[in-house]
């Protein structure tokens, strides 16, 4: 069904929880497009005519695109999710799912993200996928919209419920204010190799070194 006839005859507003998802996992993210040029790279850097540190420029033009994601919470290139919602309290149709993560397109036309599974376990522990046809994406809320919750889901899990989503590549990655700071960065990084520097107090951490790149992922290996 249309999500346009949906919205006419189903009370959105009656089963809207925010923030309703129980975890959320990074299943998948591009690591091998490049972002920043060589070009871009070398006139940055003042290196010119030197191919042999193209393989050491290229990891590290990775790592920082890595890093300006995380930083701006949002993805520069597609990455994958899977978020986990529990079925308590959802009695009323139909049923929103809110997703954590939203990019933009570039084209205006069509949504920041692309739905690849919505799915739930049942109490025979099961893993059974939604037909198309029993949701959609709402672009306007970044959610997802269930018609109904099944009757035989899993009442021993805490979250039954799946959805798997790619985000799009982003138009953020070609703007100018972004991609110089990303150069900035690379910068910083190519000049900075080690974690510390010599000064009159002895050694001392670069601004954006270890535990920045790092403090994002700490709360996931605790």
């Amino acid at each position: 069904m249309p999500s346009e006839i949906l919205s006419q005859v189903l009370p959105l507003g009656t089963s809207r929880n925010p923030f309703n998802y129980e975890k959320v996992e990074e299943i998948g993210r591009d690591i091998s497009t490049q972002w920043l040029t060589l070009d871009e790279i070398a006139q940055q850097i003042n290196l010119y005519e030197d191919e042999s540190q193209d393989g050491y420029l290229q990891s590290l033009d990775l790592a920082v695109r890595q890093a300006i994601e995380d930083y701006l919470g949002m993805s520069i290139y597609p990455i994958t999710y899977k978020v986990y919602y529990g079925a308590s309290g959802m009695v009323a149709s139909p049923v929103s799912l809110d997703l954590p993560e939203v990019s933009q397109n570039f084209n205006q036309n069509q949504p920041g993200i692309t739905i690849q599974s919505v799915g739930f376990w049942n109490d025979s522990n099961v893993f059974t996928l939604f037909d198309k046809a029993d949701y959609y994406y709402d672009n306007s809320g970044n959610k997802i919209i269930l018609v109904s919750v099944p009757s035989n889901i899993s009442t021993y899990r805490t979250a039954p419920i799946e959805v798997k989503y790619q985000t799009t590549a982003n138009p953020l990655a070609n703007y100018p204010v972004i991609k110089q700071a990303g150069l900035l960065l690379f910068t910083h990084l190519y000049n900075n190799r080690s974690n510390t520097v010599e000064s009159s107090m002895g050694l001392k951490n670069i601004p954006f070194g270890f535990d920045t790149l790092l403090r994002k992922y700490k709360d996931l290996v605790m």
